[in-house]
């Protein structure tokens, strides 16, 4: 387990702020081909990733691995265009590393983005889903970014899961989306470790548990931010079926992942948007 001590941290936002002036108060993250909304940033900064030290780079097609600052609408974000993944072989502590510092450079609420699969038998690819809970089978299974000895700077030992994404922001992003004609769903993530997509059998086990979407990231991220007691939105843009029948001919690959971004990205832009703007 990488320990991260206060001079890591440090070296890291002394880098950013060098950058730019500007002092966001929100972070996005942007999952597998969802990066394209950094790009609408106004007075925009982009920090590849291997200029910042201490920061986890993304291997991942789809991921350009860059943090840009800048204005969106009214508002002065620090956006993750990618992340890493866990199962890129990095530990639960460096892939949520970018949270922390998020929130050491001052942003109070994240608003995160995945690319997941359909559980839910009435999505289809190019929706939308607006995360109300999460099913963490990684940490059940061991792998926790809050194990270890206790970091008091950012929160207590022991965090409350009940409320992980704020009502307000639920409520906000429902809005945005009636406004610019977007269908929102809502529903409960499950994550896994990747970075294999699922057997038929366990895509039916996994909606007996009462998931509607699956991936790879994001849960571990929700799990810092409310440690360090941040407010939460985060939304999955399906950009794949699930498929439960061994006799298929279909399967899922990451090139169909990233066609859907192409769909998704005008509907998440709106969606943030509107929340941004009503904050």
């Amino acid at each position: 387990m990488t320990a991260f001590t206060q001079t890591i941290y440090d070296d890291a936002v002394a880098a950013i702020q060098a950058r730019t002036s500007l002092r966001p108060a929100i972070g996005l993250v942007l999952g597998s081909g969802l990066g394209g909304l950094a790009d609408t940033l106004e007075d925009r900064i982009a920090i590849p990733y291997e200029e910042i030290p201490g920061w986890p780079q993304s291997t991942v097609h789809g991921h350009s691995g860059k943090l840009v600052i800048g204005r969106l609408e009214g508002q002065i974000v620090v956006a993750q265009q990618g992340r890493a993944h866990f199962y890129e072989g990095y530990t639960m502590q460096q892939i949520t590393m970018p949270i922390r510092i998020m929130h050491l450079l001052g942003a109070h609420t994240v608003i995160l983005s995945n690319a997941a699969g359909g559980l839910n038998p009435d999505f289809v690819v190019g929706d939308l889903m607006l995360m109300n809970d999460h099913i963490n089978f990684v940490g059940m299974a061991g792998s926790n970014p809050l194990m270890g000895p206790n970091d008091e700077r950012f929160g207590p030992r022991f965090v409350g899961m009940t409320q992980s994404y704020d009502k307000r922001l639920r409520e906000l992003a429902h809005q945005a989306a009636v406004e610019a004609g977007v269908t929102l769903r809502e529903g409960v993530y499950i994550a896994l470790s990747g970075p294999n997509y699922e057997t038929p059998a366990e895509i039916r086990m996994l909606r007996m548990m009462g998931a509607d979407a699956v991936g790879m990231s994001t849960v571990h991220e929700v799990l810092v931010a409310r440690h360090a007691g941040m407010r939460v939105i985060a939304c999955s843009g399906i950009t794949n079926v699930a498929i439960d029948n061994i006799d298929s001919n279909l399967e899922a690959n990451h090139e169909e992942v990233l066609d859907a971004g192409k769909i998704l990205v005008p509907k998440l832009t709106a969606v943030v948007k509107g929340v941004l703007k009503a904050l």
